[in-house]
């Protein structure tokens, strides 16, 4: 079973050019569905199989968000086997994934996003390199990953677009705006280490996801913003604040990198105090 799964990882990595975090958790799910099965073969395994298998997670306390990422791992890998005959029917295609509850993601106000960005007050190197990760995140709406992965030479300080790499090693242009620009100048200007990277943690590397979470979390401290709020928020608070000023949901898809348009609709629930607004305005029995 165990060549299996490195084919398969091998498949991923190469033809479907996944991301390391998705091979990663593909491999941990396989793994974890090998222990369960034992010394049961690959094509034994059937609908009852796959439901004893969830039944397990859910034993484990596993939420459904969890289940349905270890049956979509499953599915591609089954779907994989057959495709290369070492199965002849992928007998787990007809199992159902668990209803994901929808939770709307938080976001800043308007108000609360500047407040947050102008707590940040650059005096020196680092500084300077927090007020420009505030800027950028929130001018650009990149995950935090794709931030921590910008080098030097994907910035593009006159045409105001960044190159970014997102999910599956997919790259896109995005728009960022003159005040991150200026924010990146400024602290490239008062950097001493050189490197290709553009944001440096103290040793002089490239920054990392924790890094930059914790930088967020300590501003939003400062400014005073303590609900449940993460660094991610910042990239809620970007696609939300477009909607609510006029932009359309294609173009909002496309900045934030979203692969299927359904992704993004759920923005669309965090506009409603904008549509109430124009309806009280507008409505003569508002």
């Amino acid at each position: 079973m165990d060549r299996f799964v490195e084919k398969f990882i091998r498949y991923l990595e190469i033809e479907r050019n996944y991301s390391t975090h998705t091979i990663l958790n593909y491999t941990l799910d396989l793994e974890d569905f090998l222990r369960f099965l034992g010394p049961v073969p690959l094509a034994d395994v059937d609908y009852l199989t796959m439901r004893k298998y969830l039944a397990a997670l859910k034993e484990k306390n596993a939420s459904s968000r969890t289940m349905a990422r270890h049956l979509s791992a499953l599915r591609s890998f089954f779907r994989f086997l057959v495709r290369e005959g070492f199965l002849k029917a992928n007998a787990i295609s007809s199992v159902a994934s668990p209803k994901l509850d929808r939770h709307l993601p938080e976001f800043l106000t308007e108000e609360e996003t500047s407040r947050l960005i102008e707590s940040s007050i650059p005096k020196d190197e680092r500084g300077f390199r927090d007020r420009a990760i505030l800027e950028t995140f929130y001018s650009t709406g990149i995950r935090i990953s794709e931030l921590v992965g910008l080098s030097i030479d994907d910035v593009d300080f006159i045409g105001g677009v960044v190159k970014v790499r997102g999910k599956g090693k997919k790259e896109r242009i995005a728009p960022v705006g003159d005040k991150a620009l200026s924010a990146i100048r400024d602290y490239l200007e008062h950097r001493k280490k050189q490197s290709s990277a553009v944001f440096l943690n103290r040793a002089g590397k490239r920054i990392t996801d924790r890094g930059v979470r914790t930088i967020v979390g300590k501003y939003l401290r400062i400014a005073g913003i303590r609900r449940g709020v993460s660094a991610h928020t910042l990239r809620h608070s970007f696609a939300t604040h477009l909607l609510n000023r006029g932009a359309d949901l294609r173009t909002v898809q496309e900045l934030l990198g979203h692969a299927n348009l359904s992704t993004t609709q759920i923005y669309t629930h965090l506009t409603t105090e904008k549509l109430k607004s124009v309806y009280d305005k507008a409505h003569p029995r508002a």
